[in-house]
Formats: structure tokens, C-alpha cells, sequence
């Protein structure tokens, strides 16, 4: 009996590390979100489904691991990385509630990284990952974190930009963020990656602040050195300014 905590990627089945299938093909029983599971049910037909609501994301944890503790094996899946805005560190925390089980991360492909390769390479040099979602962070911290990224230069990625609930939190980190950024710098919005409807744009900070976005959206925000290339969007590493540095000496 064990608790494998499964990252399954963006959505398609492609993307689905082969570690990540081997976890689900071992396990009993398969749990997590619906909108998560439909992304894998077909491939495992027979498999029983332990399924929560959104915000029941406790409740799911402590489920999944009564059921390890029953004899079976589970695999507590999430979409992208379990370990990044997923199920891993709250599934590890509530474990310390009961009795000790053997517990695995599974890593999976996050947003971050799959949406990058949509846009180009907007990530190549450092970046800073903020979730938009007030839920569980107070918005002061994340406008602190999104003036300490914006001042530090760092190339942005941001997961969960708005929803039903908060609409304007995308405009209201673009507002933050023009005070540190130019409005001419290089950004991208990438949506349902890896899902059907998938998509992806380029556009400018100032065009960005005015952009629709949901809950299936991420967004990038380049860093000064970000530039658009043959539609794509490359923050450089860097390696051109050591040729230049090389030549010099």
C-alpha cells in the first residue's frame, strides 16, 4: 500500500511523464478533482475514481489516504506538477494526522514550462512563478512579491491570473507591475494547454492589462531583455553578451 501524489501535466496524454503512468497503472484506486480525472478515466477504465468538489481539497487528502491505509494504493492526482500549486504539500502535511504510509512524488510538466514551449522561450534566463489567487495568500503579499520580482528584473510567470470570483486580478497586477516595467514590454498568454481549445499570443504589458484570462490561463511577462522573435517570445541567456565580452578582451 502506498500514496503515489501524481503531477499529470498540461492535459494531453503525451505529456503524461512515463513515471506518472506507471503510478496510475499501479495504483487502486485513482483520486482527485473531476475536471483532473477526466483527463486520464479513459485510459484506465476499470480503475475505481475517488472524486471531491473544488475547495474540497482537504477532504480529498484525507480520503485518499484512509484508502492506503485500508491496503490499497492510491494515486492523488493534480494537473501540471503536483509539488507546484498542486496536492503534494498538503497531502504531506495532513498525513502527519495518521498513521505513517509510504508516500511518492511524482513530478509532472507544470504550466510554466509547458506553456513556455508554446510561446518560445520566454523563461531561458531567471524568473520569478506567482500565483494571482487570493484564496490563500492575502493580496498584499502578492502585490509585495510582484514589485519585488517587477524591480529585480525577473522574466514573470503567473499562474491563475482570474476567475468567476475575481476578474480584475490580472488588470491589477499589470497595474503593479507598470510601475517598475515598461508598458512596451514583451508578454504572452498562453490557455487550455495541452487541451482542446489550446492557444497563444503575443502582445505588450499595456496590451496584457486589458486582456481576458480565466483560471485555464497563463501568463508571461518578460523581463527588459525579453523581445519578440519571428512571433515567438526569447528572453535571452545571455551567451551573445560573453561572444561580445570574448571579443573584447
Amino acid at each position: 500500500m502506498k500514496l503515489y501524489l501524481v503531477g499529470l501535466g498540461p492535459g494531453k496524454w503525451e505529456s503524461l511523464t512515463l513515471e506518472a503512468m506507471r503510478a496510475c497503472e499501479e495504483s487502486d484506486v485513482l483520486a482527485g478533482y473531476h475536471v483532473y480525472l477526466d483527463l486520464i478515466r479513459d485510459r484506465f477504465p476499470d480503475k475505481p475514481l475517488l472524486t471531491t468538489g473544488m475547495r474540497q481539497e482537504p477532504e480529498r487528502c484525507r480520503r485518499a489516504i484512509e484508502e492506503v491505509l485500508s491496503g490499497k494504493t492510491v494515486a492523488l492526482v493534480c494537473s501540471g506538477d503536483a509539488g507546484v500549486y498542486g496536492m503534494a504539500s498538503l497531502a504531506l502535511e495532513i498525513a502527519q494526522e495518521y498513521p505513517p504510509i509510504e508516500i511518492e512524488v511524482i513530478p509532472g510538466v507544470t504550466a510554466a514550462l509547458s506553456g513556455a514551449a508554446l510561446l518560445g522561450a520566454p523563461l531561458s534566463h531567471d524568473f520569478a512563478v506567482v500565483s494571482l489567487s487570493d484564496l490563500l495568500t492575502p493580496w498584499e503579499t502578492i502585490e509585495r512579491r510582484l514589485t519585488a520580482a517587477a524591480q529585480a528584473d525577473f522574466a514573470l510567470c503567473l499562474y491563475n491570473p482570474a476567475s468567476h470570483h475575481r476578474p480584475d486580478n490580472l488588470r491589477r497586477a499589470c497595474d503593479i507591475l507598470l510601475r517598475e516595467k515598461s508598458p512596451d514590454t514583451v508578454c504572452g498568454l498562453v490557455r487550455c494547454i495541452g487541451r482542446e481549445g489550446e492557444s497563444s499570443r503575443l502582445m505588450t504589458l499595456g496590451e496584457l492589462r486589458d486582456a481576458e484570462a480565466d483560471m485555464f490561463t497563463t501568463v508571461f511577462i518578460g523581463s527588459s531583455e525579453t523581445k519578440a522573435i519571428g512571433g515567438r517570445m526569447v528572453t535571452p541567456r545571455g551567451y551573445h553578451m560573453k561572444k561580445t565580452e570574448a571579443k573584447q578582451s
